[in-house]
């Protein structure tokens, strides 16, 4: 997971997603289920994050064969050490 917070004065507040699945994830029904699952939990710890936070999600080709609780645990972890570090940013 990479990320960014903006601090440009644009009027662009809310929090943007980018999702990067290649082909060694697997064919295009697993990467595209592997997205929606990243979607799904992106929403669901979203409100943890700053606004003006771009977060991209990269996906490792394990991630076509990790349970859902699996990638739940990792994202939220991951979207919480990013709350962490731009806390400390302030």
């Amino acid at each position: 997971m990479h990320f960014l917070v903006r601090d440009d004065s644009s009027s662009l507040r809310e929090r943007r997603l980018g999702l990067a699945v290649s082909k060694s994830v697997g064919n295009a029904v697993a990467r595209n289920a592997v997205k929606r699952r990243f979607r799904v939990l992106a929403r669901q710890y979203e409100n943890e994050l700053p606004e003006r936070c771009d977060v991209v999600m990269r996906a490792k080709p394990s991630a076509a064969a990790a349970s859902f609780q699996s990638l739940d645990e990792q994202v939220r972890s991951s979207f919480s050490a990013i709350s962490r570090k731009t806390a400390d940013a302030r």
